[in-house]
Order: structure tokens, then C-alpha cells, then sequence
């Protein structure tokens, strides 16, 4: 099977959409299927406004149909509702090529933490961009039912995973800062609500990994946190290792690939119980959710880490992979 993936998330964001990616691309052969890509590589572009870490592609009808007649796909897949993922769609439309997208990111609610633009709108424009495709992926059930509600239709699952080589548990602990360490990884951005962490009032230390435009203003407001910048792979996991409690206080992801990697190095969570940690959380016993943040924080100090490690052995990429193969041949009737 030949799949071509449309997407605006690309190497060098660093971010759960482009490491889902990277992963199915990896996996895929196994499988028996090829991922090819269409991200903003193959196009000018220039930095999104105010998140300049984020290169807005300009693509061309021409340009993209010229390329998916290239890759030959037996199907596409639009991974994003950004200007790649918009224009990728309309041709697909307008050519016959049969083409099934994902909702990875609540644009409604990021955009209206930055504009005053209404969540219906937004919504609205979303349902006319997805519902026109053979089907949707999500990651998680509480998602689903969110978009169902809303009117988006021919859901269908497909979760993440970790790297459990990588992401492990470590003897030893790098970051010599006093202990308890609380940890936050991920975009340093308005959506991820970090500030509502770095408020809380806890004892040891609160590291944050990770870069975006909201970085240098906290470190300024927080001065006694320490900001360690973006890692990835090996240092990345060596962070989570020297860590007590991995802190998500994010109230929009629809899943959070960071939680995964914290567990699977036997890092317990704290989060609002909100979609996303409930649907990884919740149950498992691995975490602590509350609507008081620093209540879940300390509550979380005494959860077992082998625990954690041996909840997060059952999310693999290979796994994911096949959810995903699965859903095209399902969408397609193949």
C-alpha cells in the first residue's frame, strides 16, 4: 500500500504530530506499506506570525497536484488543517483521489486564546474541511465523542505510542537540582497553560524542556524555575529520568505524546482531568488528576514507578502503525 501524508508539521518542530509521523513512516514497511510526505520542505515558506519557530508553507494547486501524481498513493492522508493540509484537500476534491485526514490539534480553542474569534466558527470551517474525507482519525475516545457531538463524522481511533528503548527508567539522574524535581516538556506556548504550573507553590524544583514564544516572558515572571531548552531522544529521556513528578497542565491537548514518554520512564502525572490525560490517565493508576494542580502534584510523589513503566509498555509505535494502515483500508472499503 502507497500512502502519500500531507502535513504542515515538519522536521524541525518538535511536537507529538510530527513524532506520530516519523514513527508511521518507520513502522509502515513492516506492514508492508510506504509513507511519503508532503510537508513544508517542498514549498516557500516564511515564519508563522508570532510562533516564528513555525515555517508557513505556501503551496500552489499546481504544485501539489504535480506531486501527489508523482507518489502514484492508493490513498492520501491530510494530517493537518494548515495551508498544505487546505490546499491538499481541494485538490484531492477536484482530481478524485480518495484522501482521509486527522484531528491532532483543538485549533478552535488555541485560536481563541490568542483571537477573539468565535469556537462555532472555527468549528464550523473544521467539520467542512474533515467531513468531506473517506474518514477521521483521533487518538483518543473522549475526542471522538467531543467531534461527534459537534457534528464530524466516520471517526475512527488511532493512538499514539512511545519508544520504551529510549523512554525508560535510569539508575541515574543527570540533573542534580534539589529534589522534589517537577517537570513540564513541551511547547512554550500560550495553548500548553504552563504558567498555571509555574504558579504553584511546590517544594525541590520546577524544570521546563522545551522553546516557543512564551519562553523568555516566563523566565522573567518565574525566575527561580529552570528552563532547560528543546531535547530530544537520549537527553530528553535522561531529563524524565531525573525527575519526581511529570506536571501537564495543558486544559486543550487531545492527547499528549509527553505523558507516554514520562510513564515509560517511570515518571508519574499530574494533571487537570480533562481530555487527553483522562482518556491516558485516568484509570491506570499512574497519575493524579485535579482540578487543584498542586494537589495532584504532591499526590503523585507517592505513585509506584515501576507502575508507570509497566502502563506505558502498552502504547507502541507499531502498534499505532497498524491502527493507522487499518483505518485507510477500512475508510477505502480496500
Amino acid at each position: 500500500m502507497r500512502v502519500l501524508v500531507a502535513t504542515d508539521a515538519w522536521r524541525p518542530q518538535v511536537n507529538g504530530v510530527v513524532r506520530s509521523l516519523e514513527n508511521l513512516a518507520t513502522e509502515a514497511p513492516s506492514f508492508g506499506a510506504d509513507i511519503t510526505f508532503l510537508t513544508p520542505q517542498d514549498f516557500p515558506t516564511l515564519p508563522l506570525p508570532g510562533y516564528r519557530e513555525i515555517q508557513l508553507a505556501l503551496p500552489s494547486p499546481g504544485t501539489v497536484k504535480r506531486a501527489i501524481a508523482a507518489a502514484r498513493p492508493e490513498s492520501v492522508h491530510i494530517a493537518t488543517e494548515g495551508p498544505i493540509g487546505w490546499v491538499t484537500r481541494s485538490v484531492c476534491r477536484r482530481e478524485g483521489y480518495p484522501f482521509t485526514t486527522s484531528y491532532h490539534t483543538r485549533f478552535p480553542e488555541y485560536l481563541a486564546a490568542r483571537l477573539p474569534v468565535p469556537l462555532a466558527w472555527s468549528y464550523s470551517a473544521l467539520r467542512r474541511f474533515h467531513n468531506s474525507g473517506a474518514g477521521i482519525m483521533v487518538g483518543t475516545p473522549t475526542l471522538e465523542r467531543d467531534l461527534k457531538a459537534r457534528g464530524f463524522c466516520k471517526l475512527m481511533q488511532w493512538s499514539p505510542g512511545v519508544d520504551a528503548d529510549v523512554f525508560r527508567p535510569r539508575l541515574e539522574r543527570p540533573l542534580a537540582f534539589p529534589k522534589p524535581v517537577f517537570l513540564f516538556v513541551g511547547r512554550i506556548s500560550i495553548e500548553k497553560n504552563i504558567a498555571a504550573f509555574l504558579a504553584l507553590d511546590l517544594p525541590g524544583s520546577m524544570v521546563v524542556v522545551g522553546d516557543g514564544p512564551l519562553r523568555a516572558k516566563l523566565e522573567t515572571e518565574f525566575p527561580n524555575a529552570h528552563f532547560l531548552g528543546v531535547r530530544s531522544g537520549e537527553a530528553l529521556a535522561e531529563v524524565y529520568a531525573s525527575a519526581d513528578v511529570f506536571v501537564f497542565p495543558s486544559l486543550t491537548d487531545t492527547f499528549g505524546i509527553v505523558l507516554l514518554e514520562a510513564l515509560a520512564c517511570g515518571l508519574p502525572v499530574a494533571a487537570f482531568p480533562v481530555m487527553g490525560p483522562l482518556d491516558v490517565i485516568d484509570r491506570s493508576g499512574c497519575g493524579r488528576l485535579d482540578m487543584n494542580l498542586h494537589r495532584a502534584a504532591i499526590g503523585a510523589l507517592d505513585i509506584s514507578r515501576q507502575q508507570c513503566r509497566a502502563y506505558a509498555l502498552n502504547f507502541t509505535w507499531r502498534e499505532s502503525a497498524r491502527q493507522f494502515l487499518d483505518n485507510i483500508r477500512h475508510a477505502h472499503g480496500m
